[in-house]
């Protein structure tokens, strides 16, 4: 059964973006409307959309949290061998987006990616709930099939079972985080009559002091 949606539509009127007004770095506005998001009670404002791709050329989608932003990028954690880390390991790029509808918004991030200190992960993996940390060690390897989710239920009851709740759970070899070291991002804001805001900063030459060196333009809508 199909489903038409062409007489769905919004008209996006809570905000304006202005080039000349936005800050140098491209990290000050995204912490910037971080907090924005955060302050309006966006549901999971760090959930983002990861795309990568793979060897076969074949684009791949999903949904991870973003765990930090650093100076240079974003950092999110998951399963290395999982389909993404497949992707990753044969195409070091991606795209991250996160879209806010209660403001209007959204922001794309491109840029190469890479494992971070196996060390950062670790102390991570000890920060997360133990039934968590107890259900990394189900997914060998995540996006793999199984038969039934019985068999993924008596692997966890195992687990918890070799790993009661008051003791320590091993961080596993096969999981930890990535990082998306940014050179470019779109910061987008609706507007009326398709009129959207779009401004991206792109990363240039390092300058003699060390800095990043960003410049911005503006796109059509």
């Amino acid at each position: 059964m199909s489903m038409d949606f062409t007489d769905q539509r919004l008209s996006y009127e809570k905000g304006q973006l202005d080039q000349q007004s936005v800050p140098a770095s491209p990290f000050e506005l995204l912490n910037a409307w971080m907090n924005e998001a955060i302050a309006a009670q966006v549901p999971e404002p760090y959930a983002m959309s990861l795309a990568t791709c793979g060897a076969d050329n074949k684009p791949s989608v999903r949904i991870v949290l973003l765990r930090e932003i650093t100076d240079t990028g974003i950092v999110f954690y998951t399963n290395y061998e999982s389909a993404k880390g497949q992707d990753i390991a044969e195409n070091p790029n991606a795209e991250a987006l996160f879209f806010w509808h209660q403001l209007e918004r959204q922001i794309r991030i491109s840029g190469s990616i890479a494992k971070i200190d196996a060390n950062k992960s670790a102390a991570y993996f000890q920060k997360r709930p133990h039934d968590s940390q107890v259900g990394a060690w189900v997914s060998q390897p995540q996006s793999g099939e199984v038969a039934n989710r019985t068999v993924m239920e008596q692997t966890f009851a195992q687990l918890q079972a070799d790993y009661p709740a008051d003791s320590p759970v091993p961080t596993p070899e096969f999981w930890g985080g990535y990082e998306i070291t940014v050179n470019e991002i779109e910061f987008w804001q609706g507007r009326a009559n398709r009129m959207h805001d779009r401004i991206v900063y792109s990363l240039g030459k390092t300058g003699s002091d060390g800095a990043a060196n960003w410049a911005t333009k503006r796109l059509l809508p």
